[in-house]
């Protein structure tokens, strides 16, 4: 286990901590149950995620279980789910991402410093699909296909469960990490509007969004929630001058956030059959466009035509993630307080690539027959477009046994879940080595270099790289839970999958949790878990057509799973991550209004699947040939370098989670403090390779390993103060990202990004019940990540980068104003 007390930054934290205990406060992370079918949106005080039993208080669960209900995201500032978390819960991270494609739009989302694919998210407890997007760039979750949780809009949010324990023998693959849970509203008493706008004290990303919620009674229990939300966000770019590719200098990058365009329709229902029964159904669409950037072509680049690009041009990368799901079930209540579900649950994700301010230079510069060149190219194209859709079956019942005096809560249940994957080929001039695709035509740049192919920017994906397949799946476990004595529970669980792909597995979980008086409790568990390899790890594909070292053109292939060159290579199809997991952790309520807990757990993953880093084969002499082992496999396959997905890596996460929380009440007022803090610490325990050529340094080097170790800040704290009297409400909340590394660009050196401190506050007065204006600032005092170190980290500060790239927890825009109506009727 880590040795965190050595950590000036922790001492700094628990200092800080104890000021805000011992002014007598506290703040949310309380439970919160279901809204009130015909209620308002008021907060709750219960929890159902982590047990198949009875719904219990957050203090009261075997596994530790945070909760945000509606005031902490009225409070917070982020209008955008996984921002809103990453503010709210320090187990959870959400990283900017710019220049990185696709990830630029769908974020990565993680917990617990793990990746996005090892956490399972469910909305009103059901399964939610993933992103067809793969994050193939030097990102956090490089590899990872997760997922898309900013496709969730907050107006149909009532609460949020996050269950930081290993569930996979509960809720099945990915919650190795943990378990989040998005619980809808049921509203239908009022009309709920909303509307906010907001800039940067840059002047830029400025911020408009709107949205509706209603609710509408369907005969005397039932009811129909609506969401209706849009929001657009105009881009923010810190680049600094480039001075190493103009002159003069000015600036030629964008980063920074890409301009977005999000709409949403969401819905929750239930309409009651008899007394004992119900229909239900729930689910959304949404809408969201990207509008992003790549790298600069310069005036003297091979890549620039300059007699349409004089002085040089910057590829622009457009994005149109479109999302749609929909469940529907039908729950009774059976004898002896049994209770039956059985639902089915569609998920779609569709990623299309468009782009513009681009040229493919070899069709510019091909040889005309008759003489001289084409010189002319289309500017902008469709590049390809990736698709997920995913259909579970689940049929689950639950209740008591009895044992002569003794009462077991068992549940039991089945599920089916079949996974498809499809990339679908871009215009052909995205892709194309000149119009007729044949590399043994010599195409010339404007320096009489061999003209690059396709799509200056993002290239499409090919023909070569289409696929439409998937798998399916089927799963059965079994829960009990028992309280032995008054204050002894104990909980299992297993369960056995079976999939069409790679076979099957079997994993158990076991808790407990031990009160010895109401002021004082133990709990803890151990469990087994795994991850199935995603359709999107088995599938992807794409090739890109590029210069090698020698500058001949060859192809760059990212290779799927039993493709020629994997099996030359000797890479094994994709198996299973598996996984161990323990914690222990106390609970302490000393007065009813003040707790503490504080939780220990371990992470052991092994065969975790990985996206190699990039196979080239050897340069200088190769005589004889067995010298270029890597070579003499690729130059057959006319494949230039490689990358693939593999299990290649085991992994050890040691944490600790602790929440401290003290409510003061006056006449008329209200504070609430609270003090959060996260630490975890992920290290590569080995690097492995199947294959006889590659070893375990090369298929995955140590650029990646520190991506995986340090990619994601090991410590996080969130300390708040919430204070109410009156109409008027004031939130001050800080967080602490511990500091991130990366040499993904610089190798070997090794970029540190510090710890920052960010803090938010704002303000908010209510006219009446009903309406209540706010005004805010997320982070008041305009902190920014380290900057690049100019000489190490060259030629990327030259270039224009000025603070982070392959890592950034707290962004770069800097501070963020924003004002907030709220109105119902």
């Amino acid at each position: 286990m880590t040795n965190y007390p050595g950590s000036p930054h922790l001492k700094r934290t628990l200092l800080a901590s104890a000021l805000l205990l011992a002014l007598n406060s506290t703040y949310a992370q309380q439970g919160t149950a279901p809204a009130a079918r015909s209620g308002e949106d008021t907060p709750a005080s219960v929890v159902i995620l982590g047990s198949r039993s009875t719904a219990k208080t957050s203090l009261d669960t075997a596994a530790p279980v945070g909760l945000i209900n509606i005031k902490d995201m009225q409070t917070a500032g982020p209008l955008e789910l996984g921002k809103l978390l990453q503010t709210l819960d320090p187990s959870f991270n959400f990283s900017s991402t710019f220049i990185s494609d696709g990830t630029d739009i769908i974020r990565p989302a993680t917990l617990r410093g793990l990746g996005p694919d090892q956490l399972l998210v469910l909305v009103n407890g059901k399964r939610r699909h993933q992103q067809a997007l793969v994050n193939v760039q030097q990102t956090v979750g490089r590899g990872s296909a997760g997922t898309d949780i900013n496709a969730i809009p907050l107006s149909a949010i009532h609460h949020i469960e996050v269950l930081r324990d290993g569930a996979a023998a509960q809720y099945g693959s990915d919650a190795i990490a943990g378990v989040i849970n998005i619980v809808l509203k049921t509203q239908t008493n009022e009309t709920q509007l909303s509307s906010s706008v907001g800039t940067t004290s840059e002047g830029d990303g400025d911020l408009i969004s709107g949205s509706a919620n209603k609710g509408f009674k369907l005969g005397e229990n039932g009811y129909l929630n609506l969401s209706v939300e849009g929001r657009r966000r105009n881009e923010t770019n810190r680049a600094g001058p480039d001075t190493a590719r103009v002159d003069p200098p000015r600036v030629t990058q964008r980063i920074g956030d890409s301009l977005a365009k999000d709409a949403y329709l969401w819905w929750n229902a239930a309409l009651p059959i008899d007394d004992s029964s119900e229909i239900y159904s729930f689910g959304g669409v949404s809408k969201r466009t990207g509008d992003s950037a790549g790298f600069f072509r310069s005036p003297g680049d091979g890549r620039t035509v300059p007699a349409v690009y004089p002085n040089g041009y910057l590829p622009n990368i457009l994005t149109t993630v479109k999302d749609v799901s929909f469940a529907v079930g039908y729950k009774r209540e059976l004898a002896n307080d049994w209770k039956f579900d059985v639902s089915v649950n569609h998920g779609r994700s569709e990623l299309g690539f468009h782009e513009r301010n681009s040229i493919n230079v070899s069709y510019w510069y091909e040889p005309k027959p008759g003489g001289g060149i084409y010189a002319e190219s289309p500017l902008e194209a469709d590049t390809g477009k990736l698709k997920f859709n995913q259909t579970t079956f689940n049929a689950d019942i639950r209740g008591p046994i009895k044992f002569g005096d003794r009462t077991v809560q068992l549940a039991t249940g089945f599920e089916y879940r079949s996974d498809n994957y499809a990339i679908e080929a871009g215009d052909p001039v995205s892709y194309q080595y000149g119009r007729t695709n044949n590399p043994a035509i010599k195409i010339f740049d404007q320096v009489g270099g061999i003209a690059a192919s396709g799509a200056q920017g993002f290239p499409g994906y090919t023909p070569g790289t289409e696929v439409d397949q998937g798998r399916h799946n089927i799963a059965m476990y079994l829960d009990a839970e028992h309280n032995i004595t008054e204050k002894l529970l104990v909980a299992a669980a297993v369960r056995f999958e079976k999939y069409s792909d790679f076979g099957n597995t079997t994993t158990g979980k076991l808790s407990m949790r031990y009160d010895p008086s109401r002021q004082f409790g133990m709990r803890g568990s151990v469990s087994t878990g795994f991850r199935a390899p995603s359709v999107q790890q088995k599938f992807y594909s794409s090739v890109s057509t590029n210069l090698n070292s020698a500058g001949v053109l060859t192809e760059t292939l990212t290779a799927r799973e039993g493709s020629p060159v994997t099996r030359a290579f000797g890479i094994s199809p994709l198996k299973e991550e598996t996984s161990k997991s323990a914690s222990i952790g106390m609970i302490v309520r000393p007065m009813p209004n003040f707790s503490v807990t504080a939780d220990l757990y371990r992470i052991d993953i092994d065969d975790r699947i990985v996206f190699s880093s990039n196979i080239a084969p050897e340069s200088g002499a190769c005589v004889p040939a067995s010298k270029c082992p890597i070579k003499s496999i690729l130059d057959p396959l006319k494949v230039g370098q490689a990358q693939f997905f593999t299990n290649a890596i085991d992994t050890t996460t040691d944490g600790l989670d602790m929440v401290a929380e003290h409510t003061t009440k006056w006449s008329g007022s209200t504070l609430v403090l609270s003090g959060q803090m996260s630490f975890s610490k992920t290290e590569v325990k080995a690097r492995k390779s199947q294959s006889p050529v590659l070893t375990g340094a090369q298929l995955f080097d140590d650029a990646q390993v520190t991506l995986i170790e340090r990619g994601q800040p090991r410590k996080k704290h969130v300390l708040a103060a919430d204070y109410t009297t009156g109409p008027w409400n004031v939130n001050t909340r800080a967080n602490y990202y511990g500091a991130v590394q990366g040499q993904g660009f610089t190798a070997p050196y090794i970029q540190t990004w510090e710890a920052k401190w960010l803090v938010d506050m704002s303000l908010r007065y209510a006219f009446t019940k009903k309406i209540s204006a706010s005004i805010g600032v997320n982070n008041l005092f305009d902190t920014y990540p380290t900057e690049w170190d100019k000489t190490k980290a060259a030629p990327f500060p030259q270039l224009g980068f000025t603070h982070c790239w392959e890592t950034c927890p707290i962004g770069i825009n800097g501070r963020q104003m924003y004002a907030k109506l709220d109105w119902a009727f």
